[in-house]
């Protein structure tokens, strides 16, 4: 079964993210993302969601939740 370029986007997207393609992937990827607004609109999504995690995880996180946090934890057997 031959893959499709969007679900071949797909599998790039997060190497692609990361930086870690080599530049005919890159350059392949970037191709792909300039004519397919499909991907294009995906790979924007995925650029604020790395940035909302970066800030979230960069925010201190109040005691009280951690305590709530914790508690919900299962302990592993």
């Amino acid at each position: 079964m031959t893959e499709t370029p969007c679900e071949h986007c797909e599998r790039m997207m997060q190497p692609y993210l990361d930086r870690v393609l080599s530049v005919s992937e890159q350059a392949e990827a970037e191709l792909h993302l300039a004519d397919c607004e499909w991907c294009a609109k995906r790979y924007r999504f995925e650029v604020k969601l790395r940035q909302y995690v970066r800030v979230a995880a960069s925010e201190p996180m109040p005691p009280e939740l951690k305590e709530k946090l914790a508690a919900l934890r299962t302990p592993l057997t």
